[in-house]
């Protein structure tokens, strides 16, 4: 928990800064391309205190209203921060391009937005390569893309989608105001603008996608359930069982019922014995599912032995 809240307080100090500066220089400057990309970093930089936010409240213990407790809230702040870079950093920035190519404003001085550019290049490199490792440990030696489509931690990936959406809109503001200058055609300059805002808006659909899916009741993967089920039919005295049922009740916290039909005869004890190393088998090769129901039934119907759907 505590890595994890390292990556959002290095992104949020980076985006500080680079705010800031790009505000100023936007102003000195006229650049549209710059403005947006103010706006860009001021948006991360509000993200990343809901972020802390949802992180913090996620770590409430159970109550009786939330038996479960509130490892969701994290999904739901991550939603708010989907929403924002949506609406906020890709909406404001598509208009500021628009507006700017409908009345092209002359740059005064590119050096000064050049030199800021560069600067929030390593500033935004700097964050993601910490989010970079802090996702690397959690992956566990995982393909990158197969551990970054099974990962259920917004904290992390959310603040790697902003600092690639970040460092290539840094490369598209450039192309633009330099281009615009060389050419002496401002309304390029507003062109990046669009370009950054559209790159935002499919940062932002995308992180909507993963929220949606674990606030709905995200579960295991197909291929891991698969596994589980392998195991109980592996016990002794189990003749059928019925597709495990789970569900992300937090980033590192699965809730997962398994119905278990015994041997007709099987002592009770005996069962109870094949329920509770079944559960120690899987909890030790898969700590993630921390809650765990094994139900043993007369008959497991054909139907439910195969993945829904």
């Amino acid at each position: 928990m505590a890595e994890s809240r390292a990556a959002i307080y290095g992104a949020i100090a980076a985006n500080v800064a680079i705010a800031v500066t790009k505000f100023v220089v936007a102003g000195i400057t006229g650049s549209s391309a710059m403005l947006s990309e103010g706006i860009h970093s001021a948006v991360d930089t509000g993200n990343g205190v809901l972020l802390l936010v949802g992180t913090k409240l996620s770590e409430r213990p159970p109550s009786p209203q939330h038996p479960f407790g509130h490892g969701k809230e994290l999904y739901f702040w991550s939603l708010i921060v989907a929403v924002l870079i949506f609406g906020i950093g890709g909406g404001v920035s598509f208009y500021e391009g628009v507006a700017h190519i409908r009345q092209p404003v002359p740059q005064v001085d590119i050096h000064w937005n050049l030199i800021v550019l560069g600067a929030a290049m390593l500033f935004e490199g700097a964050s993601f390569t910490i989010a970079l490792r802090q996702f690397r440990r959690e992956s566990a030696g995982r393909p990158f893309w197969q551990a970054l489509r099974s990962s259920k931690d917004p904290t992390t990936y959310t603040v790697m989608a902003e600092d690639a959406a970040a460092l290539l809109g840094l490369v598209v503001a450039a192309t633009g105001i330099v281009a615009g200058h060389a050419l002496d055609a401002p309304a390029l300059d507003g062109a990046a603008s669009i370009v950054i805002g559209l790159l935002l808006a499919g940062v932002a659909v995308l992180l909507v996608r993963e929220a949606r899916g674990l606030l709905i009741g995200e579960g295991i993967r197909e291929s891991t359930a698969r596994d589980i089920r392998a195991l109980a039919l592996a016990q002794p005295g189990v003749r059928g069982v019925g597709w495990p049922l789970s569900m992300y009740i937090g980033r590192d916290e699965v809730l997962l019922t398994l119905e278990v039909d015994f041997e007709p005869g099987l002592p009770v004890d005996a069962a109870a014995q094949r329920i509770q190393a079944l559960e120690r088998e899987v909890r030790e090769r898969y700590p993630v599912i921390r809650r765990m129901s094994v139900q043993p039934v007369e008959t497991v119907d054909a139907a439910q032995t195969a993945a829904p759907g």
